[in-house]
């Protein structure tokens, strides 16, 4: 991690990121985590291994019933460095496995369900006040994060781009995907959030609309609000 030694008290803070999927939220996290020595949790992977486990010991993704009824069993343990996020699936890293098409295609019903975003929004928070306990604070990056997770976190930022932009970064993230599938595959999950209530903008929350800049650029914005913050 970065030794830069900003005025933000990395003992104290969090930052909390919400936004819509390909606005770059998840690496602008990361850059900010480690310019500023906190940690970084990835919430989208977590809900990303329960989809996993999910498929892998065949439970219906779309038997919402079935994925409540199933959703105690896995155990998710999610690594917090921002430079090598790792997640682990019941002691079995599963960083690779979560990222297939397979889980892209099944993630947004699984994640729908209360009785996984309860235990998920649990175990983040607890990982949370594990980080503060341990004098570090942290950059959580998903969605529900300003409002459901950590409601009271210092700086909350609304990561948003316009929708070519963000199909391009995603399909360039993903290996030279068709652009047009991967926006009717963005179009697909907004309207799901929006419809479920995973895309609510938290009450204070900054809007950084990254279209503009380059990541270097959004990062450095989002440090000046993080030191802002903690004077």
């Amino acid at each position: 991690m970065s030794s830069e030694n900003p005025s933000t008290d990395p003992a104290s803070i969090v930052i909390a990121v919400d936004g819509t999927s390909g606005s770059g939220k998840s690496s602008t996290s990361r850059g900010v985590a480690d310019r500023l020595g906190l940690r970084y949790l990835d919430t989208g992977a977590m809900y990303r291994a329960m989809t996993w486990w999910m498929l892998s010991n065949d439970v219906d993704v779309h038997d919402a019933d079935a994925v409540a009824a199933a959703a105690g069993k896995p155990v998710i343990t999610s690594g917090t460095d921002p430079l090598g996020p790792r997640i682990a699936l019941d002691g079995a890293d599963v960083s690779v496995e979560i990222r297939s098409d397979r889980v892209n295609a099944a993630v947004s019903p699984v994640a729908t369900v209360t009785e996984v975003r309860s235990r998920l929004v649990a175990l983040q928070q607890q990982e949370i006040e594990r980080a503060l306990a341990s004098g570090t604070g942290i950059v959580v990056e998903g969605r529900d994060i300003g409002t459901a997770v950590w409601p009271e976190a210092a700086l909350k930022l609304y990561v948003t781009a316009d929708p070519a932009a963000r199909a391009a970064r995603r399909a360039a993230e993903e290996g030279g995907t068709d652009a047009d599938a991967v926006l009717a595959s963005l179009e697909s999950r907004d309207k799901i959030d929006t419809t479920k209530g995973g895309a609510a903008v938290p009450e204070g929350a900054t809007h950084l609309d990254t279209t503009p800049y380059t990541l270097e650029q959004a990062i450095d914005l989002v440090v000046d609000l993080a030191k802002k913050a903690g004077e």
